[in-house]
């Protein structure tokens, strides 16, 4: 395992266990297994070890979202690969949604520069898709962008809004991430049973 691997893995761990405010350099610099100076030659502080970590995020999960988005399935099964491939991946990475609201506010040009990237999760062929299923009849009219947000929108927000949804529907943890296994696959079969004919 490279430095840097080591040092993105030790990242991982401690930005998941304090967030991103929380965390500190030394303890990630612990958790690695080397020492702070080495630490602060690869990374200068901990806005760009997170930006470098939440990239090297994106960089794993943007080829499987086109993978899906690309593919010669049905609109119906890229949804549910939708789904099922983005929720497990916060699962693995739970700090990010919170960090990409939190970046938004902070550091917009950032977050603005990862959609510019030729790499990024690119919804054009699966947009001209449910526009021809919509002229076929095999789906409701629906603007296509709308119908994206929607699917964004019921993964995406329990987990930038994990505590407040463990706060008003009194959940522990683990009935937290229960409940986001059970949606991997209640998401997309509660979005295709409302836009099917």
């Amino acid at each position: 395992m490279t430095t840097e691997e080591k040092i993105f893995n030790a990242a991982r761990i401690i930005f998941q266990r304090k967030g991103f405010a929380g965390a500190r350099m030394q303890e990630i610099a612990d958790e690695a297994g080397i020492n702070k100076a080495m630490l602060h030659y690869c990374f200068k502080n901990k806005q760009m070890l997170f930006e470098a970590v939440f990239m090297n995020a994106f960089s794993q999960l943007a080829p499987q979202i086109n993978g899906i988005f690309f593919s010669q399935d049905s609109l119906f099964d890229k949804i549910r690969k939708f789904t099922h491939s983005y929720i497990s991946f916060v699962i693995l990475n739970p700090y990010l949604p919170a960090f990409i609201i939190q970046e938004m506010n902070n550091n917009p040009e950032f977050v603005m520069s990862f959609f510019k990237n030729e790499n990024r999760p690119n919804p054009t062929i699966l947009i001209s898709q449910i526009e021809k299923e919509i002229t076929d009849g095999i789906i409701k009219p629906i603007n296509p962008k709308q119908l994206l947000m929607n699917i964004i929108s019921m993964t995406v927000f329990p987990f930038a809004a994990q505590m407040l949804v463990k706060g008003m529907l009194q959940i522990s943890d683990t009935e937290f991430y229960t409940m986001m296994e059970e949606r991997k696959t209640s998401i997309a079969e509660q979005i295709i049973n409302s836009i099917k004919r």
